[in-house]
């Protein structure tokens, strides 16, 4: 693979070479290769304007000691090469992202942020970075996220009876209330490693544990030593349950306060510290439902978008004269799920509802029949019948256990597939010093 990589970049190079010294005038740095990574390449430019990004994320997020450039690097080197490996999986597998789904998703964040997609191409441009680039990183992202869910989440079954054991245990009662937004500090270990190299990951961590009981930053001794996954969002994990981690780590969460960190505890992978940033959860769970009934009419190959208007409109008027809206459902509504129930949903969640739906339920007074409204099934005249909220405890329970169950089955599948895939892969890193620093390493 080096040899073949290596003969088909030796023309570019050749080129560049008499190139430059043809034009004396016009000297310039040319790119090169920072690792080859089985049939891709990772460029040195590709790398430099990783590593800008990420300086400008810990400045944005009010860090002031930015790990120094060489650490930085070794740490965005290889989240890019985990990364092209996943996207070279994603080419093999046919994954594509069109055009349609990039400007959903774009429009999404853009949303998220409370600005148009104007807007935040305007806001990108005011930090110096340039919309491409940003529609090519989503890109990356959606791709990198379909691979894990075809071959991590798509394996990943939790039965009721693993839900009705968890709910049964002492764990699952204790945390179903309570969540917990963790940092974590992985100071990785290989599957192989020697006792020398555990006791030298034990005394950093410990040396990391010290710093940070001292006052030290999370995230930027993260960004600098993690070897987690999350690294570079300063060992952000987003929010857990306790019952989702693996034991100690269940039992510690629960005792930390807010800002305490965990010693540094044994993995099969590391010596990992956690941190407690934020907690919430607790109290009963309950739904609003309402009870509504309507009548649906669409426009056809016979009726017209207008005609269908004037329809609901004359049933309408029939109602408010004084004629049955059950009757008329039967008769004339569209909606073969309801109409023979005289146009009954029964009790409904809201959210399950389209948005106009939805809205003109919501504005509706109890027992008053709605104009004739349109959403993207056809015309509809409502009438609510009832308004109540339901305890939903138990299902929510039921839900959340679920979760909890699935993200930590993931989690673990995640990074084993991850640390697999790397460790398959051929990888040669081409930087000055790589060499040394490998050696070093072992």
């Amino acid at each position: 693979m080096k040899s073949k990589l290596t003969n088909c970049l030796r023309p570019l190079l050749l080129g560049a070479l008499l190139l430059s010294g043809a034009v004396h005038a016009d000297v310039r740095p040319l790119d090169s290769v920072a690792a080859i990574v089985d049939n891709d390449v990772i460029m040195k430019s590709q790398l430099d304007k990783r590593v800008r990004e990420v300086q400008q994320t810990i400045a944005k997020r009010g860090g002031t000691n930015v790990p120094p450039a060489d650490v930085l690097e070794k740490q965005v080197l290889e989240r890019l090469i985990v990364e092209n490996l996943q996207l070279q999986i994603g080419e093999r597998s046919g994954v594509r992202i069109t055009d349609e789904e990039l400007n959903q998703a774009i429009g999404t964040i853009a949303q998220r942020n409370n600005m148009s997609v104007a807007q935040f191409q305007a806001a990108l441009a005011h930090d110096g970075l340039s919309y491409e680039d940003a529609r090519d990183q989503v890109r990356r992202e959606m791709i990198i996220s379909r691979v894990r869910q075809r071959r991590v989440a798509e394996r990943i079954q939790v039965s009721e009876q693993e839900v009705k054991n968890f709910l049964a245990s002492d764990l699952g009662k204790a945390q179903l209330s309570e969540e917990f937004h963790l940092a974590n500090i992985l100071v990785a270990t290989p599957e192989s490693a020697s006792s020398e190299a555990i006791q030298a990951a034990a005394r950093k961590a410990g040396d990391i544990y010290t710093r940070l009981k001292q006052g030290a930053d999370f995230g930027q001794l993260a960004v600098a030593n993690s070897g987690s996954d999350n690294a570079l969002e300063g060992g952000d994990m987003g929010w857990r349950k306790a019952a989702q981690l693996p034991p100690p780590f269940d039992a510690q969460v629960s005792a930390l306060s807010l800002g305490d960190v965990t010693e540094p505890t044994r993995t099969p992978g590391g010596f990992i510290i956690l941190k407690l940033l934020e907690k919430r959860g607790g109290g009963n769970v309950t739904r609003d439902e309402v009870h509504v009934r309507h009548i649906l009419l669409k426009p056809n190959e016979v009726r017209s978008e207008a005609e269908t208007k004037v329809l609901a409109d004359r049933l309408y008027e029939r109602i408010k004269g004084g004629e049955d809206f059950g009757d008329l459902a039967k008769s004339y509504s569209e909606d073969p799920g309801s109409a023979l129930n005289g146009g009954d949903l029964n009790w409904v969640d809201p959210q399950s509802l389209v948005p106009e739906f939805r809205q003109v339920m919501a504005d509706s007074p109890q027992g008053v029949v709605s104009k004739p409204f349109k959403t993207q099934f056809g015309w509809h005249i409502l009438e609510v019948l009832g308004r109540r909220a339901t305890d939903n405890t138990e299902q929510a329970r039921e839900q959340q256990a679920m979760m909890v169950l699935r993200n930590r089955k993931y989690d673990e599948e995640l990074q084993s597939w991850l640390r697999q895939i790397r460790d398959e892969a051929y990888v040669e890193i081409k930087l000055p010093g790589a060499e040394q620093a490998a050696q070093a390493d072992q």
